[in-house]
């Protein structure tokens, strides 16, 4: 299953792609730098700022800046990443900055879960996330 994650909210879309994995599907997902979070810029940068200072360089958690990786980590907290189950799901799902040029066209689009079905406006992309903690390429 493709997904392309333009305009889809990040929580709803992780919870979605968590649950078709743990059924046993293959999960790409196309454009996560073009996922939105839902709140105030300041509190999501401010939560997000956090994450990434928090622990030490050598015991982590470690927090990635990339918005690829911010997606799929997110993912993986709506997964039992410590049983068997939850491991082999981890691996069915791939994500992409972008759409790769092998499946151009194939994407499927959720739109149960975009943008238009937020009460509050206020919102922020990814790529923004990911370009203020200070990733290099996007």
């Amino acid at each position: 299953m493709i997904i392309d994650a333009t305009d889809t909210i990040l929580g709803r879309l992780a919870s979605y792609s968590a649950k078709k994995a743990l059924a046993g599907e293959e999960i790409i997902i196309i454009n996560a730098e073009k996922a939105i979070v839902s709140g105030t810029r300041t509190d999501i940068l401010r939560r997000y700022k956090f994450k990434r200072d928090v622990g030490d360089s050598i015991k982590g958690p470690f927090q990635s800046r990339m918005a690829d990786r911010m997606v799929r980590r997110t993912i993986r907290g709506m997964l039992p990443r410590k049983t068997h189950r939850g491991r082999e799901a981890f691996k069915n799902i791939k994500v992409h900055i972008g759409t790769p040029k092998d499946i151009t066209g194939k994407a499927e689009i959720i739109e149960k879960h975009n943008k238009s079905t937020l009460n509050n406006p206020k919102y922020i992309a990814v790529a923004e996330i990911s370009k203020w903690l200070g990733a290099k390429q996007i």
